[in-house]
């Protein structure tokens, strides 16, 4: 699927917050190592104190420089048959759910997700749940809207 829906460009601040969320984590988990280690001095202590320094600079420094890839390569196309959901270049994955499979298609908006005026959008199947990460309000109830035809057309010509 070269062609096909992108994501709004809001959706690179949302993945930036996630980044930073991520950082905060990590950044209060290496504080505690140092604590610990201030308190009891144990080896293992300043082992974990490296380890999590490090990885406090490298994951979100990883995953902002990921955002422009991510924007680039995430699609998602609707058709009669199934919703089509594509990411990435190098590490290429395309799923298809069959429209026919589809139980239920939730909104879903966090804090950052309002913020932005967005909402995420998962299909569910009887075994897994798919996610559109965020699309702007009108776009998410239209595409909720038209998946759900579509899965009440698929059930009707199944019987």
């Amino acid at each position: 699927m070269t062609t096909g829906n992108s994501l709004p460009k809001q959706i690179k601040t949302i993945w930036a917050f996630h980044a930073l969320g991520e950082f905060i984590i990590l950044l209060a988990i290496h504080l505690g190592f140092v604590a610990a280690y201030h308190y009891w001095a144990v080896p293992f202590l300043y082992v974990m104190i490296l380890i999590f320094g490090v990885l406090l600079v490298a994951v979100p420094l990883i995953d902002l420089a990921l955002i422009p890839y991510r924007y680039r390569f995430w699609r998602y196309q609707i058709s009669e048959t199934d919703v089509e959901l594509q990411s990435g270049f190098v590490f290429r994955k395309r799923v298809s759910v069959p429209i026919g499979r589809v139980q239920d298609v939730k909104l879903v908006a966090g804090p950052l997700l309002q913020w932005q005026k967005l909402q995420k959008v998962v299909i569910e199947t009887a075994s897994t749940s798919h996610d559109i990460d965020g699309l702007e309000l009108e776009a998410a109830e239209n595409l909720r809207a038209q998946i759900i035809q579509l899965a009440k057309e698929a059930r009707n010509a199944q019987i």
